[in-house]
């Protein structure tokens, strides 16, 4: 029971970084966001509704996608990541704390922000052993069906992603071919080193009853 509190504690608090490094990119979103996010954005502005909706809607999508391509990659995280990275974004972007658009270097720094936390974010709810997202799943099926490299699928998924929400008028621009090549290595670094923070307290924990 510890052991499933400790995973999801990792899983949730991954999702709601994630919401919050979204949320951070909108507001400097001129100087263009991650493929995903340039095709919620170009969703919201094109039909309404909110870009948490149009991020669950997706993912829903790509759930859908992957149970038919590859039932393997899809579990009750999936679902989860689905359903809650979109309303962890729109609650941000409702508190309306966060740093506007200045058009000055600032922009950049909080862009470079958004990067580091998404990294962060993923390594945390991957290494929290729930599942992977379903756009996740979705590249892995690609990759197993078109025998691509997983990283040689990643980009072209992205680059299709990109070019649909850029067509629909979505913020693209140059950071948005920034994304994966600098979220990556944050995301293999943290993942390593959040797995073994979640095994420690695991050990820990059985240690402690151990002692009992």
């Amino acid at each position: 029971m510890r052991e499933k509190v400790i995973n999801y504690s990792f899983f949730f608090t991954g999702l709601m970084l994630f919401g919050l490094g979204n949320a951070i990119a909108v507001q400097v979103k001129y100087l263009g966001l991650h493929p995903w996010e340039v095709l919620n954005v170009a969703m919201f502005q094109k039909f309404g509704f909110s870009i948490g909706t149009w991020s669950t809607l997706i993912g829903l999508l790509f759930v859908a996608l992957s149970w038919f391509m590859n039932r393997k990659y899809i579990n009750i995280g999936t679902f989860l990541n689905a359903l809650l990275i979109g309303p962890f974004t729109d609650l941000f972007l409702w508190l309306d704390f966060l740093p506007k658009a200045t058009n000055t270097y600032l922009d950049y720094l909080n862009l470079a922000c958004t990067m580091v936390i998404a990294g962060i974010a993923g390594g945390m709810y991957v290494a929290g052993g729930v599942g992977a997202g379903p756009r996740d799943g979705f590249m892995l099926s690609i990759a197993e069906r078109t025998k691509l490299s997983v990283s040689r699928a990643r980009i072209l998924v992205e680059l299709v992603v990109l070019a649909i929400g850029f067509t629909l008028g979505g913020p693209a621009a140059v950071a948005s071919f920034f994304y994966t090549l600098i979220q990556s290595p944050i995301f293999q670094y943290t993942l390593k080193f959040f797995r073994n923070l979640r095994m420690q307290l695991i050990e820990g924990q059985v240690q402690q009853q151990g002692r009992v």
